[in-house]
């Protein structure tokens, strides 16, 4: 085993940062000197948590605006038709998310609650300081400009300034995996060790228990049903064509990289008689903006974290809740951890998470997030079966795509933060 490559796992740090919070936890519970170490973390999560809030909004900007212009460009209408039967994939696995959370979290998670830093002794672990960061704007208005911005772009054909939002997501994209990605195991550790100070912890952590193993095995149902639809669709065996995209769920299950796996899936869908041009066009496409095992967890963690702490989650807010997160899920960076850090102003703007609630889904979904990954990677061979039954003719060449879309830039950005995940 290569320790090295290991110890640079986010996936490792976080594991790593969960472990520790806990026993500094124990170790630091009821000690003056243990409750002012503590504040300590509790302090940094207190300005990362305000930073994230900053950032949120600018991030939302960021990825959509291009993402949505783009569509006016590249590869014709197929680009618009394989991003919308992308979002359908996404969303019905929110759907069926939130189906699953009606079903089963009821005697699942039966008295289980998470626990609360407030919960500790008043005053016990205040931060020694607060620096307020008001972000610029609301995570709604981002998302509005994002759309009309986009919009305009594709209507006018702005280069210039289509060029410029380029930049800026690739910029966005930096801050991500250069500054936040980094700071996450912290942020984690001191989550965990918060929690952990008021002796609920192994409540919270044998309820979520239960909600990952769940999320692991819909990750299966999700892919044997996109499977059995794109075989009706194509006229080809759903379990022989999954069984063929099997080595693309193994590289992605040990990279937790969409885009990092994308030589793989290429030649995955080719087994199952994709074309060259439609492969090429399809997989790094979707590598981008199909989420579906993303969503899924995100979904079951976060109404899993409104199941126990007892929040109010009408109908209509939980269906708008999935269907606003599938376009976040079309806009997420495609690095590990992505998914979840574009989710968090939704989170936190739609459902009502504070800090502790939000770094706890955090910590959730980056535990299996190789799952979720592998999840999206398998599925994008089934998008490619049913657009190679009808576009095979019209999709010439992969680099239609390339030389207009911004989503490239996800993808290059993915597989350098690969190398190090």
């Amino acid at each position: 085993m290569d320790f090295k490559k290991l110890s640079g796992s986010l996936l490792f740090r976080i594991v790593v940062a969960i472990i520790l919070g806990i026993i500094a936890s124990f170790i630091f519970h009821g000690s003056g000197w243990g409750v002012a170490i503590s504040r300590i973390f509790v302090t940094f999560n207190g300005l990362f948590g305000n930073f994230l809030g900053f950032f949120i909004p600018v991030l939302i900007f960021a990825l959509i605006a291009p993402a949505i212009a783009s569509l006016g460009r590249g590869a014709g209408k197929w680009l618009g038709i394989t991003t919308a039967i992308a979002y359908v994939s996404t969303i019905i696995s929110g759907f069926i998310a939130y189906g699953i959370a009606l079903s089963l979290y009821g005697w699942l998670l039966a008295g289980n609650s998470t626990a609360k830093v407030d919960d500790i002794d008043a005053g016990a672990l205040q931060p020694y300081f607060e620096i307020k960061m008001p972000a610029p704007m609301d995570v709604m208005t981002a998302l509005l400009l994002a759309f009309t911005v986009g919009v305009a772009m594709t209507a006018v054909k702005s280069d210039t300034l289509f060029r410029g939002t380029q930049d800026l997501q690739r910029v966005i994209m930096h801050v991500i995996s250069g500054f936040i990605i980094p700071l996450l195991p912290l942020y984690i550790f001191g989550m965990f060790l918060s929690l952990g100070m008021n002796g609920n912890l192994i409540n919270t952590l044998s309820a979520f228990g239960k909600v990952l193993l769940l999320a692991v095995i819909m990750t299966w149902i999700i892919l044997v049903g996109q499977y059995i639809i794109a075989g009706l669709i194509a006229g080809k065996n759903p379990f022989t064509s999954l069984k063929n995209m099997l080595p693309a769920y193994a590289t992605a299950l040990g990279t937790s990289s969409s885009a990092a796996t994308i030589p793989i899936t290429y030649g995955c869908a080719k087994k199952n008689g994709v074309t060259d041009a439609v492969a090429g066009f399809v997989i790094p496409l979707c590598a981008t903006i199909h989420l579906s095992g993303s969503i899924q967890k995100i979904a079951l963690f976060a109404f899993a974290i409104v199941w126990m702490d007892g929040m109010d989650l009408p109908p209509t807010m939980a269906i708008g809740f999935i269907l606003m997160l599938g376009i976040f899920m079309i806009a997420a960076p495609g690095v590990p951890g992505g998914a979840i850090m574009a989710a968090v102003g939704l989170l936190q703007s739609m459902l009502g998470f504070d800090d502790d609630q939000v770094a706890l889904m955090i910590a959730a979904y980056i535990a299996i997030d190789s799952f979720g990954t592998a999840c999206n990677v398998t599925g994008d061979g089934a998008i490619a079966m049913v657009v190679n039954k009808f576009a095979r003719g019209d999709i010439k060449r992969t680099a239609e795509l390339a030389e207009s879309s911004p989503l490239d830039y996800q993808a290059e950005a993915a597989a350098s933060v690969s190398k190090d995940s």
